[in-house]
């Protein structure tokens, strides 16, 4: 199993981190990329796209997820 890797940056202005696998921060990073838009640019709008119960790491993984669930679907 992979080990977390720790990414620090801003958000609402207030400094924060999150903690994910690195198969994660490769896929969050592709979205960033096919979506034209800065890494922080694509956290910040994740963030707030959550739910207030759901954190923020969770959110990272649940997208990236949906993300390649609609990349298969598209190309399948």
């Amino acid at each position: 199993m992979s080990d977390l890797v720790k990414r620090s940056l801003s958000l609402s202005g207030h400094r924060t981190s999150v903690a994910l696998e690195p198969e994660f921060w490769t896929v969050l990073d592709a979205m960033a990329a096919v979506r034209q838009q800065s890494f922080a640019s694509l956290v910040a709008s994740l963030d707030a796209a959550r739910p207030p119960e759901r954190p923020l790491a969770s959110a990272l993984r649940v997208a990236a997820l949906m993300h390649l669930q609609k990349s298969i679907q598209t190309t399948g």
